[in-house]
């Protein structure tokens, strides 16, 4: 019974959507999008010798996952 008024609403919804004139900022729209200008992306000195670290021991383990799946593949 109320399948009527909700497709209305959502009638009035795309209508509005597709006819309005708006003015949207790309630029920004983009930099929100990839977190920012980049900035927040920077390990601190503090943490420098860490995330070398585990970056190693991801490397590591993308080499036995490489391996593990030659020997399934085989």
């Amino acid at each position: 019974m109320g399948r009527g008024r909700a497709k209305a609403k959502q009638t009035k919804v795309a209508r509005n959507l597709k006819y309005r004139n708006t003015n949207t900022d790309f630029q920004s729209l983009e930099r929100e999008l990839r977190g920012g200008d980049g900035a927040g992306s920077e390990i601190p000195d503090a943490y420098a010798d860490l995330a070398d670290e585990y970056a190693d021991d991801a490397d590591e383990y993308d080499d036995e996952d490489d391996s593990a799946d030659l020997r399934r593949s085989s």
